[in-house]
């Protein structure tokens, strides 16, 4: 999944966001705003990871929700 696909839909995602790293406030991810080196920064200095750790854990939470997100967009037809 290409990361352009969550920040151009930051809104539905953020819930999912939240979900993954309770920490971050809705304020901070308001301001993230679906900027992948924001939520990086954001994740890495929250939960006092190494950059590589952070970047994992977004690679894992792109991946999980890869799914989900086509399903969304999937208009289905009879």
């Amino acid at each position: 999944m290409n990361w352009d696909r969550i920040e151009g839909n930051w809104t539905q995602f953020k819930g999912k966001a939240k979900e993954q790293w309770g920490r971050i406030t809705d304020d901070q991810l308001d301001v993230i705003n679906g900027k992948r080196e924001q939520l990086a920064g954001r994740v890495q200095e929250t939960y006092g990871l190494t950059k590589e750790e952070a970047e994992r854990q977004i690679k894992a939470f792109e991946d999980a929700h890869a799914a989900s997100f086509d399903e969304a967009t999937t208009i289905r037809r009879d």
